[in-house]
């Protein structure tokens, strides 16, 4: 019988291969399965038999901004580092019509073992963490009751540029080396950038890079046809 690693393990796993750098394009990334840098690109991934486990979502974004103090730094585009803090969140939509979101914002950390099995492990307010910085845990064994799931990152606390936060969303499966999800950075301070949508076809994965930036949760919400309920949170 094959032995799959346990999630602490793929948690360590997905850390070691998410060092990157430059726009666009992932130096290094042989240790991906596959990448999805553009936008519309899908990736099918296969039920294996007895069906999944558990499957990791993890983002890592550069904690950096360019400093805009005078007409020589622009020209030289001076790097200091700032107190970004980017959060990873979930929209939800199971097959029985129930939706809603996991996130840090508004204490909606999710549950595992019930629905919508999905949790939210960690909240790093630094980018600073070796690797993927905040992580999603989905219930893979639960796969046949999600219909779909949109994956999102957003500026909770701070100002930043997309084309220097560069966000990155990594997707391991028990058993499967990690896909990686590459946004499109643009040059654009809207606040939230939905990154992926993981639909539910047949029982397998389908995984599609949206890159779509939005000012807020319920315009994202509104273009995805979500339907949710957004009021004022607190992490």
């Amino acid at each position: 019988m094959t032995k799959h690693p346990s999630t602490d393990s793929l948690v360590e796993a997905t850390r070691s291969r998410s060092r990157f750098s430059g726009h666009g394009q992932a130096k290094g990334a042989a240790g991906y399965k596959e990448y999805l840098s553009e936008e519309g690109q899908t990736s099918i991934l296969y039920a294996p038999e007895g069906g999944f486990g558990k499957i990791l979502v993890g983002a890592a974004w550069d904690n950096i901004a360019v400093a805009n103090t005078g007409m020589i730094d622009k020209l030289f585009k001076k790097i200091t580092r700032q107190g970004i803090d980017i959060d990873l969140g979930c929209l939800y939509e199971l097959k029985d019509g129930r939706r809603g979101a996991v996130q840090a914002f508004g204490d909606m950390f999710g549950n595992y073992d019930q629905a919508p099995y999905i949790f939210l492990s960690g909240d790093e307010r630094t980018g600073n963490a070796r690797g993927d910085d905040e992580f999603l845990r989905i219930n893979g064994r639960h796969w046949g009751e999600i219909k779909r799931l949109l994956f999102y990152v957003y500026i909770y606390h701070g100002t930043g540029d997309w084309s220097l936060i560069r966000p990155k969303i990594s997707v391991a499966i028990e058993g499967e080396e990690p896909l990686l999800v590459i946004p499109k950075a643009e040059k654009s301070e809207l606040a939230v950038c939905a990154v992926a949508m993981m639909d539910n076809a047949d029982g397998h994965i389908k995984l599609t890079n949206h890159t779509e930036y939005f000012p807020g949760h319920a315009e994202m919400d509104r273009a995805f046809g979500f339907g949710l309920q957004w009021d004022d949170g607190n992490k």
